[in-house]
């Protein structure tokens, strides 16, 4: 296990290489932020939003909390998502959930877990609003990835529910919103097919 002095040296390492690389690198990052996406994402440590779709730091706009759940209620997302979408203009939202979800995987539970139980509402809530769906699933691990699936496209409905998102679209700006999921098994990001907004934006 790496400790905290080994995290400080593999910054340093990091920082050289890059330089080395690239010897603007820094000095460009510096520079305002342009990105074009927005991703909203789970905080799973195993689906790091940079490295899976290869962009390089200033390329993406991250939020994450446990199971990339949005929620009207949660100030932190939505102030995130008013900052994307107003200074940052970027032309894409990405909800992106990921099949073996432990947060996922304990709103299906019937136990309780503390204080994580009031996030995990938002997820019993998909889960009772799919039950039928989800019960005429036998095999646990597929429920648990369809749940996985219902959540993106719940969260993708609460993206479009944010003011300024909807502001953004009565202007007529670029705007889409896009559900994405991860497969750890393979590494590949599988598009849902429930977007919002503008989907020919590219």
């Amino acid at each position: 296990m790496s400790t905290l002095a080994d995290l400080l040296e593999n910054n340093r390492q990091w920082a050289e290489r890059q330089t080395r690389r690239d010897p603007g690198f820094f000095e460009r990052l510096c520079d305002i932020q342009r990105p074009d996406y927005l991703w909203i994402g789970c905080s799973d440590s195993r689906v790091p939003a940079n490295q899976i779709v290869d962009l390089e730091p200033g390329e993406l706009f991250v939020h994450r909390n446990v199971a990339n759940v949005v929620s009207l209620n949660d100030v932190n997302c939505v102030a995130t998502v008013q900052y994307a979408v107003e200074v940052l203009s970027v032309r894409h939202i990405i909800v992106c959930g990921h099949y073996g979800c432990g947060g996922v995987q304990a709103a299906l539970s019937g136990t309780f877990h503390g204080a994580i139980d009031l996030w995990l509402e938002h997820l019993r809530r998909v889960r009772s609003a799919n039950g039928e769906e989800l019960e005429r699933l036998s095999d646990p691990i597929a429920r648990w990835r369809r749940l996985c699936e219902l959540n993106v496209a719940a969260q993708v409905e609460s993206v479009a529910q944010i003011p300024a998102v909807r502001k953004r679209w009565l202007e007529g700006a670029p705007l889409a919103v896009h559900g994405w999921i991860y497969d750890l098994s393979d590494g590949l990001l599988r598009d849902l097919g429930v977007g919002a907004g503008a989907p020919e934006t590219s």
